[in-house]
Parts: C-alpha cells; sequence; structure tokens
C-alpha cells in the first residue's frame, strides 16, 4: 500500500527534531525534473547534493518530524524522540513534514518550487500525471493565489500538496479513488491518503456508528458523513481539499457550483462526447507515455519447462507481472476501449527490453466452472484479441478461483465486498502487465443513475423517458413480470420528482427505525425502482440488529437538514453512487495488490469524471448509451469494425459462480460466524447470518451482496484485531496502533 503523510501545527518549534540547519537561506530545493532524476526531488535530494537522510556532502541531514506528544495539550513531553512512519522518504521538511511511504516509483513523484529563493512554497505531485513541469509550475502559482481547480485539469491519476509559507493544500480528486483523510494531533492536523495509519497515530478505537451505515445505506453519503471506521479520522469528500494554516483545517471546494436561480445551459450531445473521447485519450496518453517498469525483484528460480505451460504461463503462476502495460479484455465494452486505444495509440505499449512495437498483452479470465452464460463474452473477446496489435492470454481456472475460495488475504485500509473476490482476481492480474488498464468505473461514470428520470421530469422533458421505460417494459414482460412496468416507474419518478430532500430523508430514516426492509425480486425493474428513492437501504440491512439500524436512523434525521450539494435527486444519487464505487476500488486495489504491478482506472480519473459530467441526461437514460459513446470514441481513434453485441450488458460477478463459491465454503463461512465480531459489536445476530449463508448454499432467493459486505468486514475485522505491527516509529510507546483494546463492548439499546 503506498500512501502520504503529513501534518502541520501551530506548536512546530516545540520539540521539532527534524528543523533543517546549515542551509543558505537564500537557497531552496532544486527544481523538478517530472522523472524522479538529479534535481526531482523525487528521493528528497536537496540543492547541495545529500540525500534526505543524510548522505555524501556533510552537514546536518534534512529530516522531519514533531516530537511525540503523549497528550494533545503536551506536543513537547517527549521531546527526544520524533515520529516517523515506518519505511518512508521524506519529500521536505520542518516545520510541515510530508513523507511517501511504500513502493513508490522514481517518477511517481514528482517535485519543483516556484523559485529557487523561496523554498517554503514548492508542490509535490504523486501518481500518475500528464502535466509537463511548465503546467506544474504555473498551477503552483494559481495555488499561491487560492486557485485550486487548477491542479486537478491534468491527465492521470495523482495527489497534489503544496506548500505555500505555512499553508498546506491538499487536494483530492473528484470519484474519490484518491481519497485524503485528516486527524487533530499534537495541536494542529495530521493528514495521510490512508486512514489506517492516522488511526495508529492516535490509536483510534472503531466506530461502530460508521460500519453500522456502511452496511445499512453504503450508497447514502448522508448516513456515512465523513466519518472512517476509525473513530477521530476523518475523509476529505470527493471533489474537495484540505487547507492547513499553521494546523488548523479548512475544508473547500474547488468545483464550481451550479446556480439554484438560473438553469444550466443545454449541453450539445456532440461537443459532450467529444470531450469524453479527448480526456479518455489523454488518460490513456499519460499511462502509456511514462517509462516502463520492470518487476523490482526477480522472480523465483524457474525449474525448466513444464508440460503444458510456456513461459508466461509459468511467470504468471509465479506471480510476478510481465513488463510493459497491459489491459483487462473481459469482452465488455469499457475494457475493450481501453484495450484498443492503449494499442493503438503512438507509441506503442512495448517493454522495457523493446520500447516500441511490442504488442499489448491482454488478458481475459475464462471461469470454468461456471461455463454456461458467459460464451457470448468470451467470443467478443477472441474476435477483438485478433486484432494484431493484441497479444491475449487466457487465464483459465475452476473450483480454486471461485468467490470464497482463499479467504486469506492481506489488511485493507478500509472494508470491501471485493475482500471475498480478491484471490479470484488476483490470479487473473497475476497473468497481466506491471501497468495494467482496467475498466472499473466506467458504468458510474457514463450510465444513467434511474433518479435521473426525476431530474427530466423535474425538467418537463418527458419525452426523454419513453426509450428507457420502454426498455424496462421489454424486460419486465421478458421476465414475466406485470404490463403496467411504464405507468409503476414512471409514477415512481414523478413522486421522487416532487420530493424534497428533508422529506426523502426522513421518510429513509423512518423506513429503518420501523424495520420495512423486505427484499424485493432481482430483476432490473426492482433495481430501478428502489433506486428512485433520496436514499435506500442496502442489501445487508435486513441482518442487521434494530439498535444498529436505529443509529443509522438517527444519522439519516440529522442529516435531512443539511442539504446536499446538488438539490437534484439523480444528480446527488449519481455522485453518490460514484464515490462509493471509487471507494471500493481503491479497496480492491489493496487487496489484489501485486508487487510492482500498477492498476489504473482512466475512468475514474478527474478530466473522465468532469467530461462525462457534461453529457446531457437525455442522453445519458437512454439504453445503450454507454456503449454508443464508448463506440465514439473507437471510431475518433480509428476502430470502426466490433464484434456483433459488443457492447451487451454483462453482469459480475456471476450469481453461480458466487453460489458455487459459498457451498464449498460453507464451513469455513459458518465458523468465520460462529462467534463473530460483528456480534460482539452488537450490528447483527450471528445465528440469522448463519442460517443466511446456508439459505444461500441451498439456491434460495437472498441478497447475495449483502453476504459478501458482511464477509468482508467480518473479514476485515479479524485481520484488523490481528496485525502486529504499527505505521509508526519513534513513539513513546513502543507499539502505538489502532484498536489497541479490540471491538468495543455491546452497548445498551437506545432509549
Amino acid at each position: 500500500m503506498r500512501w502520504l503523510v503529513g501534518w502541520s501545527s501551530i506548536a512546530a518549534s516545540f520539540g521539532t527534531a527534524g528543523r533543517v540547519s546549515g542551509r543558505d537561506p537564500g537557497r531552496g530545493f532544486a527544481q523538478g525534473s517530472g522523472q524522479g532524476g538529479p534535481g526531482s526531488g523525487g528521493h528528497g535530494s536537496d540543492p547541495y547534493g545529500r540525500d534526505a537522510y543524510g548522505g555524501p556532502g556533510g552537514g546536518s541531514p534534512l529530516r522531519g518530524g514533531i516530537a511525540d506528544a503523549a497528550h494533545p495539550d503536551d506536543p513537547g513531553q517527549d521531546a527526544e524522540r520524533t515520529v516517523q512512519p515506518v519505511g518512508a522518504q521524506l519529500l521536505w521538511g520542518d516545520p510541515d513534514p510530508l513523507w511517501a511511504v511504500g513502493d513508490w516509483r522514481p517518477d511517481e513523484i514528482r517535485m519543483l518550487t516556484a523559485d529557487p529563493a523561496d523554498p517554503f512554497t514548492r508542490l509535490a505531485v504523486l501518481g500518475c500525471c500528464g502535466a509537463t513541469d511548465a503546467e506544474l509550475r504555473r498551477a503552483l502559482y494559481a495555488a499561491r493565489g487560492g486557485a485550486l481547480r487548477h491542479l486537478t485539469q491534468w491527465s492521470g491519476s495523482y495527489t497534489a500538496v503544496v506548500q505555500a509559507g505555512r499553508r498546506i493544500t491538499v487536494v483530492g480528486d473528484l470519484a474519490g479513488a484518491r481519497p485524503v483523510f485528516y486527524t487533530p494531533w499534537a495541536s494542529g492536523t495530521a493528514y495521510a491518503t490512508a486512514a489506517l495509519p492516522l488511526a495508529d497515530l492516535i490509536e483510534a478505537q472503531l466506530d461502530i456508528g460508521h460500519l453500522a451505515a456502511v452496511l445499512a445505506c453504503p450508497d447514502s453519503p448522508e448516513a456515512l458523513g465523513d466519518g472512517t471506521p476509525y473513530a477521530g479520522v476523518r475523509r476529505i469528500p470527493p471533489g474537495h481539499a484540505l487547507i492547513l494554516r499553521e494546523g488548523s483545517r479548512e475544508i473547500t471546494g474547488y468545483e464550481p457550483v451550479a446556480s439554484l436561480a438560473v438553469a444550466a445551459p443545454a449541453a450539445d450531445p456532440e461537443r459532450a462526447v467529444e470531450g469524453v473521447r479527448e480526456a479518455l485519450v489523454d488518460a490513456v496518453r499519460a499511462r502509456l507515455t511514462a517509462p516502463r517498469h520492470a518487476p523490482d525483484a526477480p522472480p523465483p528460480y524457474d525449474p525448466g519447462p513444464v508440460p503444458g505451460m510456456g513461459p508466461a504461463d509459468r511467470r504468471a503462476a509465479r506471480g510476478a507481472p510481465a513488463p510493459g502495460v497491459g489491459a483487462d479484455l473481459s469482452g465488455g465494452s469499457a475494457s475493450a476501449t481501453l484495450a484498443l486505444l492503449a494499442a493503438g495509440l503512438p507509441g506503442a505499449p512495448g517493454t522495457v527490453l523493446s520500447p516500441a512495437g511490442a504488442r499489448l498483452l491482454a488478458v481475459t479470465f475464462n471461469d470454468l466452472a461456471t461455463p454456461q452464460g458467459r460464451e457470448a463474452e468470451l467470443e467478443r473477446a477472441r474476435a477483438i484479441a485478433a486484432d494484431p496489435r493484441l497479444h491475449h492470454v487466457v487465464v483459465a481456472a475452476a473450483q480454486e478461483a471461485l468467490p470464497y475460495a482463499d479467504l486469506d488475504g492481506p489488511l485493507t485500509d478500509e472494508p470491501g465486498p471485493s475482500l471475498v473476490f480478491a484471490a479470484r482476481e488476483r490470479r487473473r492480474l497475476a497473468a497481466g502487465s506491471a501497468d495494467h488498464f482496467t475498466g472499473h468505473g466506467a458504468r458510474q461514470v457514463l450510465d444513467a443513475h434511474p433518479a435521473r428520470m426525476a431530474d427530466l421530469l423535474m425538467d418537463r422533458r418527458r419525452r426523454h423517458l419513453l426509450r428507457p421505460v420502454a426498455a424496462l417494459a421489454r424486460s419486465a414482460s421478458a421476465e414475466g413480470q406485470s404490463l403496467l412496468v411504464p405507468l409503476t416507474v414512471y409514477s415512481a419518478a414523478r413522486r421522487l420528482a416532487r420530493t424534497p430532500y428533508r422529506a426523502g430523508m426522513e421518510a429513509a430514516a423512518a423506513r429503518l427505525r420501523e424495520g420495512g426492509l423486505t427484499q424485493r425480486g432481482y430483476g432490473a425493474v426492482d433495481a430501478s425502482l428502489a433506486a428512485l428513492a433520496w436514499s435506500r437501504p442496502g442489501p445487508a440491512a435486513g441482518w442487521l440488529t434494530g439498535e444498529a439500524l436505529a443509529e443509522v436512523s438517527i444519522r439519516l434525521t440529522a442529516a435531512a437538514g443539511r442539504p446536499p450539494l446538488s438539490l437534484r435527486p439523480g444528480e446527488a444519487r449519481a455522485r453518490a453512487l460514484l464515490a462509493r464505487h471509487a471507494a471500493d476500488h481503491r479497496v480492491f486495489e489493496q487487496a489484489v495488490e501485486v508487487r510492482s504491478q500498477r492498476l489504473h482506472a482512466p475512468f475514474l480519473d478527474n478530466q473522465v469524471v468532469r467530461a462525462a459530467r457534461a453529457l446531457p441526461e437525455s442522453l445519458r437514460v437512454q439504453p445503450g448509451a454507454r456503449a454508443a459513446i464508448l463506440r465514439s470514441v473507437l471510431s475518433s481513434a480509428g476502430v470502426r469494425e466490433l464484434p456483433p453485441g459488443w457492447g451487451a450488458t454483462a453482469h459480475t460477478p456471476n450469481e453461480t459462480a458466487v453460489r458455487l463459491g459459498l457451498r464449498g465454503a460453507l464451513s469455513e463461512l459458518l465458523s468465520l460466524f460462529a462467534s463473530p465480531l460483528l456480534a460482539d459489536a452488537g450490528l447483527i445476530d450471528a445465528r440469522v447470518v448463519q442460517q443466511a449463508l446456508l439459505d444461500a448454499a441451498d439456491g434460495r432467493p437472498v441478497p447475495l451482496d449483502g453476504l459478501a459486505e458482511l464477509v468482508s468486514m467480518e473479514l476485515w475485522l479479524q485481520r484488523l484485531l490481528a496485525r502486529r505491527g504499527t505505521c509508526w516509529t519513534g513513539t513513546s510507546t513502543a507499539r502505538r496502533r489502532a484498536v489497541p483494546t479490540g471491538v468495543p463492548v455491546h452497548r445498551p439499546a437506545l432509549s
């Protein structure tokens, strides 16, 4: 896991051991080259030729750190010891130090200063960023004056940190895939791009109310708020920045807010689609123009030829990615678009050994345990892979790669439903490349949330509802449902359009208190009807205790008095769904991490999200809109021949595979919930969940997504409490870590 951490404190002069000494105040850091070379600051270099830890050149080493604070009111109690992240490289030192922790590549850390005579006006950009040094410098000048949006307009996925004197600005992304967290500490504020290090720093306890909200209303930011699973650690909302001035904090948004008095001008569909094409091409190009990387360490000894296995198969079995660039090729429209764009852009993918002309590695997963139902997808993947610029690899697996097959894995920063599918996905990604494209986020970024039909009714554009409602009617007739579906859907959309935000949230809170959480069917119509609300319970809400649901309802009632950024239900629900998916994707990256591999999700980049938001709602709600947009993107890039059925909706994960995995791991799952930590916290009744697992294994209608969330959270809790390490060294206590006393004791029922 890679993360940034730093802090700002008004008490920086108390016990600060990392003060920079022996330096000419008229000189500062060298200008960044952008590639981690000399003077780039990628390894904490200074203008005197020393490294960040006191290399050749003499003088005092450049270190950062503030004295450990055993109590927030006494920051200098232990002035002889300084807090340092374990395994970190210092980017800049006191009075407001910043570290990068983890296996960052040299080209992923870019630093520069505005003026060599002003070393405390500087910018650090970490991640994949397509900006030039001149663009970074212009953005630094703008950010110094308070204009933060310039820091988010480059292609790629990155985190930007700006220092202007004692003012520190940390900018999050629009989707939430690169979040920023903060916590009060040492008479100031500590911030990081991961929550667990901050929880270790303050020895935070679990926030049981937040965990209940994650299970009860995962798609409702009103219930989650700015909290995290750790009490005292907060999250910056997507599209916002954290500004620290000598420890005092401010959270501000950098996106323009639409006026409620004047309607926004009608968007031109052709120009909007062109904007998506340009943003997506630039996002892919930013990854292709970055330096190529090979695995850091050589793979274990290869015993030689194995019958039925080629060199690539043996390498994948050892868990080492191939050098170069690759992409998923599942047969869906998102992954195929990225693979074809990456293979066709100038400057072919290449590898470390052959910089140009090499084919892009396209990886397709073939589930042999459930061969029925995916034949069309596999056939489309084979047809697309016939492109001579692609080298196609099919990863076939059977029972050993089913969901729930292998529940051992790393500890992630937060819980997420992808933990139960991590072993399955890791097997596929191990056959990929060092830089691997994935189509995650395309559906949430480009598709229309069903609640957008209410937005169209608010704008009196009823005619645009004809095609989506007709498509739902055809889907319902194929499933043998009522022919009154068009009227039912239209009535639900009209009801949502006429329901104020406050009334909608209060109704959702009352539903949780009253326990009206019976699950409807699982078809497209039922899903659309359930989504036509300001807030809806999650699939795991039906297994929560009454006390847990009551606490979440209190959160929703309190949030009813705080209106969201948008009072349009469709826009608000779409933003919430994207933020939830981006958070899940971040957990997915950590759970399936393969050493020396980078997963790239261009659809979650700032510029792609911003361009997609410019798409008119009338275009979004049409059936097949995402496939049509991506087809236009490929057509502009010169790809005009696509296999039949391209763009058809694929449901992942496959329900048959999930049930087979549940049956195979049933004994392990039942023992997992024999005495679960979730029950100790008062969130679930263990016997009820065990019965639900038995019902799901027997094929009875059970919300499988809800079971995955329950199992994932229980796994995450057990891994968190079983860990023995910490993210910090130099603290007054020998081992400072989060949740030192375990899960809090079950509190009495609310009165």
